[in-house]
C-alpha cells in the first residue's frame, strides 16, 4: 500500500495526459490519491474524477489564495458538497501569508468556515499554511476549544514548535517532495521524530517534485520516491512505513475506503 495523500489532478502539466500520469501511479505502487480542490470552479471535475476512478477521492474547499474569490462559500455550502460519498475531506483550506493573494481577514474569515464544516462533517481539515505559523495555530486551538475536530497540515514546512503543537490537538502531518531537497535540512530534523502513527507523504502534484525529479513536473508516482526518502532518514524499513502511513491515511480519512 502507498498513498498519495494531496495531489491535484486536475491541474495544468497533469490533465492533459491524466490517463497516463494515473497508469504510471499504478505502476509505482500507488493504491490510492486523495484530489484536492481549492476552488468553487473545480468541484464538479474533482469529485467527478473520483466517481470515475475508484483509487482515487475528493475534497472540496477554498485555498486560502481564492478567499477574496470566494465569499459566499461557507460553511453551509460546504457540507452539502461534502454529501458526496466520494468526498472524504475538506480543503485546502487555511493561511497564506507569503503571497497575500488574499486579504487576510477574508482568509481567516474562510478558514474558519471550513473548520465548522469539518467539525460538521466529522470529515478531516486539509490545511494550507506558509508564513502564518502564530495565526494558523491560534485559529485551529481556538476552534477547537468550540468543538473537536480532525486535521493534517499538509505539505508540512514548519517548525517543530508548529509541529508539536498541531500534534497536541491530535491533527496528522504530511511530508511532501520538499524533504527531499539539500536544503531542508530543518525540516528533516523534524521528519526523523514526528510519531510514526500520525504521518503521511504526498506529492502536491504537480509542484514540489522530489528528489531525483526536482524541476520536472510533479505527479503522484513521485510519492514513491518521498516514501524512500523519508522511510532511510528514518531508518525505517520502506515497506513498513508505506503500510503505516497508508493505515495512517485511512485512520484520517476514514470515509475513504481501502
Amino acid at each position: 500500500m502507498l498513498v498519495d495523500s494531496h495531489c491535484h489532478l486536475n491541474y495544468k502539466g497533469l490533465i492533459e495526459q491524466q490517463a497516463d500520469v494515473l497508469a504510471r501511479s499504478r505502476d509505482a505502487g500507488v493504491t490510492a490519491m486523495l484530489n484536492i480542490s481549492t476552488r468553487e470552479s473545480e468541484w464538479d471535475e474533482v469529485v467527478g474524477l473520483a466517481e470515475r476512478e475508484s483509487d482515487i477521492w475528493a475534497t472540496v474547499g477554498i485555498h486560502p489564495h481564492e478567499a477574496d474569490a470566494h465569499p459566499e462559500i461557507d460553511t453551509a455550502k460546504l457540507v452539502k458538497r461534502a454529501q458526496h460519498p466520494r468526498v472524504v475531506g475538506i480543503g485546502e483550506s487555511g493561511l497564506d501569508y507569503y503571497y497575500d493573494h488574499s486579504d487576510r481577514e477574508n482568509q481567516r474569515t474562510s478558514f474558519r468556515a471550513h473548520i465548522a464544516a469539518a467539525r460538521e462533517t466529522g470529515l478531516p481539515l486539509v490545511v494550507h499554511m506558509r508564513d502564518a505559523e502564530e495565526d494558523t495555530a491560534n485559529i485551529l486551538r481556538e476552534e477547537m476549544e468550540q468543538g473537536a475536530y480532525s486535521a493534517v497540515i499538509h505539505c508540512f514546512t514548519s517548525s517543530a514548535e508548529f509541529a508539536r503543537n498541531a500534534l497536541d490537538m491530535g491533527f496528522f502531518i504530511s511530508l511532501s517532495g520538499i524533504v527531499t531537497f539539500k536544503n531542508a535540512r530543518d525540516l528533516q530534523e523534524t521528519a526523523k521524530w514526528l510519531p510514526a502513527d500520525k504521518l503521511l507523504v504526498e506529492t502536491d502534484s504537480p509542484f514540489l517534485a522530489p528528489v531525483p525529479h526536482r524541476g520536472k513536473t510533479g505527479e503522484p508516482a513521485y510519492v514513491a520516491d518521498t516514501a524512500a526518502f523519508v522511510a532511510e532518514l528514518r531508518e525505517t524499513d520502506l515497506e513498513e512505513f508505506k503500510q503505516q502511513t497508508s493505515e495512517n491515511f485511512y485512520q484520517l480519512f476514514s470515509k475513504a475506503i481501502p
